[in-house]
């Protein structure tokens, strides 16, 4: 079994390439029995890709660009998405299981109401994006992926790593943190900061941590 360890957590990987195991190449996505397994969708260029009520089991997306999209219940389980610009995809009520999403973009994205167990995030553009009630039920990481200007809003991302991640005015909004991994970034300019209780940090970012805290809190600081 596939895994990768990642800081704290050891994320189970999709296993795509055992031997026996043939992708067959797809068109499209959309199936009327609500299932696509086993399968290959690349090198497609959509306006619009909607998925509702589906499941993708044991496959790879890559190369698929999408100006906008909308995923509704949709469940991916032993997938890779890799090179896709998804565009402000509107993504609610699935559940990810043993999935990777890298070298993706998914810049303004929604995401709403979505479960994440085994799921690594690498080198993903997520500027802007929309995480609300977003929860990680198994071990997840964000590797190297830009969350500038993103926003984390009655999430559970306890125990969640973040590694290595630009959080320029990310904002952390209520919800549950408890064992997050946030060693390794810059937490100076980044949002709801007093929400982050029982957080990992490393011993340099105390005074970034206390920053953006002061700057949260509107503190002015002098002799006067």
């Amino acid at each position: 079994m596939a895994t990768r360890t990642l800081g704290r957590v050891t994320v189970t990987l999709p296993e795509l390439d055992e031997p026996g195991l043939y992708l067959a190449n797809v068109a499209t996505l959309d199936n009327p029995r609500g299932i696509v397994q086993d399968f290959a969708y690349t090198d497609a260029d959509v306006r619009s890709l909607e998925l509702a009520h589906t499941r993708l089991v044991t496959g790879r997306m890559s190369r698929v660009r999408s100006k906008r999209g909308a995923f509704e219940a949709l469940n991916l389980h032993g997938v890779e998405i890799v090179g896709c610009d998804l565009g402000t995809v509107r993504w609610s009520d699935s559940k990810l299981t043993r999935v990777v999403l890298k070298d993706c973009k998914l810049m303004g994205a929604a995401l709403a109401d979505i479960s994440l167990n085994d799921v690594l995030f690498e080198t993903c553009r997520l500027d802007y994006a929309t995480f609300e009630r977003v929860r990680a039920t198994g071990p997840v990481a964000f590797i190297d992926c830009v969350l500038s200007e993103a926003a984390f809003t009655d999430c559970d991302v306890s125990d969640v790593v973040f590694s290595a991640c630009p959080l320029q005015r990310t904002e952390f909004g209520p919800g549950r943190y408890r064992g997050a991994d946030l060693r390794g970034n810059d937490l100076s300019d980044i949002r709801g900061a007093g929400n982050l209780a029982e957080i990992h940090i490393s011993h340099g970012q105390q005074a970034e941590l206390a920053a953006a805290l002061v700057s949260e809190l509107a503190i002015t600081i002098g002799d006067d």
